[in-house]
């Protein structure tokens, strides 16, 4: 008499190509189609889905890592872009409270 155990094998699963793999995360990180989803739909394991989710948000994190002195000097420029607009405006309503005689501290 065969055991529960003796009559379980292991599904297997074909490889699957880095074009496949890079749909598959696609799809499941823009919603079109969950782990579940995927899984049955690519025949391949719930658990290598999500370690490829897994392996990409790493590689996403270590491109965006490297480039964060690009990142840090490109908000320094918008911060400084800011503040020169900032200042352009105060001498505008310097200006025109010079011009109308109403300053900001009468308006309200």
């Amino acid at each position: 008499m065969k055991t529960q155990k003796e009559n379980w094998r292991k599904k297997s699963y074909q490889k699957v190509n880095l074009d496949t793999k890079i749909l598959v995360v696609d799809q499941i990180l823009n919603g079109q189609i969950s782990t579940n989803s995927a899984s049955k739909k690519y025949d391949v394991p719930r658990t290598t889905t999500s370690y490829w989710l897994r392996k990409y948000s790493t590689l996403v994190q270590q491109n965006t890592g490297m480039s964060k002195n690009d990142e840090i000097k490109r908000l320094k420029e918008k911060i400084e872009e800011l503040e020169f607009l900032k200042d352009f405006q105060q001498d505008i309503i310097a200006d025109m409270e010079l011009i109308t005689g109403v300053h900001r501290s009468e308006i309200g």
